[in-house]
């Protein structure tokens, strides 16, 4: 498996203590994503099956976890 070389960070982070940020990594037919708290943990998926699940969340077809919810 190829990982990034370079990871980025959410804008979307809250800036605190730089623990909280969700990272993105790019490689050639991959998408890696990881926690800032846990960078040796890493979701790798395709940008088709991320799209997907974001499109189902966003529709409401995912349901979103009870501790989740406001």
């Amino acid at each position: 498996m190829e990982l990034a070389a370079t990871w980025q960070k959410s804008t979307f982070s809250d800036g605190g203590e730089g623990d909280t940020c969700i990272e993105l990594g790019v490689s050639p037919t991959t998408l890696h994503l990881r926690e800032s708290d846990t960078p040796g943990t890493v979701l790798t998926t395709t940008p088709s099956t991320l799209a997907n699940l974001l499109e189902g969340i966003r529709g409401g077809s995912v349901p979103t976890p009870p501790a989740a919810r406001p």
